[in-house]
């Protein structure tokens, strides 16, 4: 341990020494660190930035979309009934109704059409969905003898943006009149959106909106995505004889990371200009080695060994690149971590991830590669420096 602690110790006075010879290579190298921890941490922001919205409109990685298709139609409750039957069997804890609607909403300026998607309480987890303000469905609230709904941030807009602490009323004019209750805001998904709302399916079916298109989601999670689609399917298809029975994903990795390559291109270009840095660190290595030959020849002839010698040279290139590495691993931290790049990489996101401990490691452990490998050659030559050829240098 003292032994290596020495070395270390020497190594860092002969960086010293050296300094001014050596610091424009270390700026490559922390540099091409700095790069490469970049593109992995923007990369993983990105990801997830591009992870909560399509999550927002495919569900949450893997999500199920049940359906059963024929020339006609199968029998509602027999298809209610299969579905709570395969949720039953296979554990799903998870899963939704989706209908589409239009319904006509009294706002202060008149009548408005706004549209309507009729959900259960797991539309909020499967689609991730955000809230600009209130809250989502509770379980108990299809039993409300006013509906609840959640609506858009241009629905608010229009209902004069009301107070949600004092549970503020819309009326639902036309066959069969309610009133709702506004209970929280979700932001609209373009600018100037038209009004949109949700509402529970069975308070839907209360106020008379009967959906024009409908589906059954169910998230199973990834690891189970494969045998399950494979099971229900197999299951609806033996409960609809006569149908074509189907489970397929709706999440964006149904088919794979589709932000993969195009960071993969990316980092091989950063790893590429890291390769550089070493190339340029390995000039100056050898330069330094070349002026350092009576020296060694001089430590040879005092009994250091070749081991020791060795390690020595190639530690100097390690300790300056572990520096190097460490400045990179900071500035890449300061570039991800800054608000303007956030907003830009990942617009979407309410809440941004920590950085990447991977993307930090990746780089200070590419740094130190690159010192090891830089420092290999010189100290091969070092080592091979005769005594007596060193002391007539």
């Amino acid at each position: 341990m003292t032994g290596f602690v020495s070395t270390l110790v020497e190594a860092w006075q002969e960086l010293r020494i050296n300094k001014v010879r050596i610091l424009l290579a270390l700026l490559g190298v922390a540099l091409s660190v700095a790069a490469l921890t970049s593109v992995v941490g923007v990369g993983n922001l990105a990801r997830e930035g591009y992870k909560e919205q399509s999550e927002r409109n495919g569900g949450r990685v893997a999500t199920l979309s049940l359906g059963v298709y024929g020339a006609t139609m199968p029998d509602p409750v027999q298809l209610e009934k299969a579905y709570q039957g395969i949720q039953q069997r296979y554990g799903i804890t998870t899963s939704t109704h989706v209908g589409r609607t239009q319904a006509g909403f009294q706002f202060p300026r008149g009548v408005t059409n706004v549209d309507m998607t009729i959900v259960d309480v797991g539309y909020g987890i499967i689609h991730r969905v955000p809230l600009l303000m209130g809250s989502w469905f509770a379980a108990d609230d299809d039993q409300r003898l006013a509906p609840a709904v959640v609506v858009s941030e241009g629905f608010y807009n229009q209902a004069g943006r009301p107070n949600l602490t004092t549970n503020p009323t819309v009326a639902i004019p036309g066959d069969q009149p309610a009133t709702a209750v506004i209970i929280g805001v979700v932001p609209d998904v373009w600018p100037d959106s038209p009004p949109a709302a949700f509402i529970l399916t069975k308070a839907a079916a209360m106020t008379g909106m009967a959906p024009q298109m409908s589906e059954f989601k169910i998230w199973v999670g990834e690891e189970h995505a494969g045998p399950l689609t494979a099971a229900i399917t197999a299951d609806l298809q033996s409960q609809f004889p006569g149908y074509s029975a189907q489970a397929s994903r709706m999440d964006y990795a149904a088919h794979g990371d589709p932000l993969e390559p195009v960071q993969m291109v990316i980092g091989g270009v950063a790893s590429l200009v890291l390769l550089l840095g070493a190339v340029g660190m390995l000039n100056i290595s050898m330069v330094t080695v070349r002026y350092r030959v009576r020296e060694i020849g001089i430590r040879r002839s005092f009994g250091a060994t070749s081991g020791r010698i060795f390690f020595g040279v190639m530690m100097e290139s390690v300790v300056a690149t572990a520096v190097a590495g460490i400045a990179g691993v900071m500035l890449a931290v300061a570039v991800v971590k800054h608000p303007w790049i956030q907003s830009k990489v990942a617009p979407s996101l309410t809440e941004y991830p920590a950085f990447p401990i991977e993307a930090a490691l990746l780089g200070f452990g590419a740094a130190v590669l690159v010192g090891a490998l830089a420092g290999a050659i010189p100290a091969l030559v070092a080592v091979r420096v005769k005594v007596i050829d060193a002391i007539r240098f």
